[in-house]
């Protein structure tokens, strides 16, 4: 029985790597580990901001399936990925720098080990423990766990790509040496442009984007330096690491930055590798997958017996997985927070189809992605499969109040 390492990155379009079409150089090493992966192509976050995707990635479960907690506490029906594997006595533990995601919200559950850097102090310009101090506390994990006999499941979160964008300068010049702001400066139009979704100049817009892009840059960095990590403590060549996002990131595209409330691609469709030693020669899947597929694949990397409430399906054997339609939903929030009064929205994509559904007004959205990927003509009126799509999500709207 081989380990698996879970590797998220906070806020990771899946078109900033250069495995997915970025030709700027924001990701070389994980584009240099495409012929040792399956890369899925079509991976579509549950939703579209932390508390919305991360349902789907540690729980194969929506964020709305128990109704819409103020107070965000961990669910009880929900079953966290640590606890089958823990139950069956796998190692498990977790770092991450995610006040979402934290042991007082109950992410802490059946985790062997469990680091939510809580109690450490960030600054307002990094407001998070970054990747590098991650990989040093995985890495005296992995440490402590030599001579054991145990497999073991090892997740790793890095918030490093999520706003402020204040890359350092070394990442900077590799994206556009031009850039000659200073760290207050970006800091300026984090607060003064970001917040407030202010998308008035384009040219600023695009500056924002490169600042991201230059964060990127240096996560694929810590990506590399974390693969280092695990080749050191000698189990590289026994691990599967899949590498995924919990949402991505907005540059005017539909008027606004940051990650809403939205169901369009820029927020939704995250990169997923699934990266395997024993792979010769680089595998794309092409298939439309979720996220909530995500502990199903783990668990049947590990050997054990489907999970019951898990509602996605494992990855694996790909030639098997025949879902023919994947979701996603979350409340329709403008801004860091939920105000608490906001209304559901949810997507249903099919092949090339996707359709959204604003509970706030009962409007519906419909794109061809195919001809029309930057989602900008809404064909619901005239798509004859408008009213089919409809019937796969009607009965998703309002379930928990039934």
């Amino acid at each position: 029985m081989r380990n698996v390492v879970l590797l998220t990155v906070d806020t990771l379009r899946k078109d900033a790597l250069g495995c997915y079409g970025n030709e700027k150089p924001c990701s070389p090493f994980i584009d240099s580990i495409q012929n040792h992966s399956v890369r899925f192509s079509s991976a579509l976050s549950a939703g579209p901001y932390t508390q919305a995707g991360f349902p789907g990635i540690l729980t194969s479960s929506y964020y709305l399936d128990y109704g819409y907690s103020k107070d965000k506490k961990f669910n009880p029906n929900r079953v966290l990925i640590s606890e089958p594997l823990h139950d069956r006595g796998i190692m498990t533990a977790g770092f991450h720098s995610n006040a979402y995601l934290c042991a007082y919200f109950g992410w802490n559950r059946s985790w062997d080990t469990f680091y939510d850097s809580m109690d450490t102090d960030v600054t307002d310009k990094v407001p998070y423990v970054e990747a590098s101090v991650m990989n040093r506390k995985a890495a005296t994990w992995l440490s402590a766990q030599k001579g054991r006999s145990k497999p073991f499941f090892l997740w790793v979160h890095y918030m490093d790509v999520h706003e402020p964008y204040i890359p350092e300068r070394r990442y900077v010049d590799m994206i556009d040496a031009s850039i000659g702001l200073g760290e207050d400066e970006m800091f300026g139009l984090f607060k003064n442009v970001l917040l407030k979704r202010d998308t008035t100049h384009k040219d600023t817009v695009e500056l924002l984007r490169k600042l991201y892009l230059a964060k990127v840059r240096k996560i694929d960095d810590s990506i590399r330096e974390f693969f280092g990590i695990l080749q050191e403590a000698g189990v590289l060549d026994e691990t599967i690491v899949i590498i995924t996002s919990d949402h991505g990131d907005e540059f005017g595209e539909h008027g606004g930055l940051s990650h809403d409330g939205k169901m369009y691609s820029e927020l939704v469709n995250v990169p997923l590798i699934l990266f395997d030693p024993t792979l010769s020669g680089e595998r794309v899947c092409e298939k439309v997958v979720s996220t909530v597929d995500v502990p199903p694949t783990i668990v049947r990397l590990f050997g054990l017996d489907p999970v019951s409430r898990f509602q996605g399906r494992s990855l694996f054997p790909i030639e098997n997985y025949s879902v023919t339609g994947v979701y996603g939903e979350s409340i329709e929030k403008r801004g860091e927070r939920e105000r608490g009064d906001e209304k559901p929205i949810y997507f249903y994509r099919r092949g090339d189809l996707k359709i959204i559904h604003h509970e706030e007004n009962d409007s519906w959205e419909l794109y061809d992605l195919r001809t029309d990927p930057r989602e900008l003509n809404n064909i619901i009126n005239s798509s004859p499969a408008a009213e089919e799509l409809k019937k796969n999500l009607i009965p998703r709207v309002g379930r928990w109040r039934r």
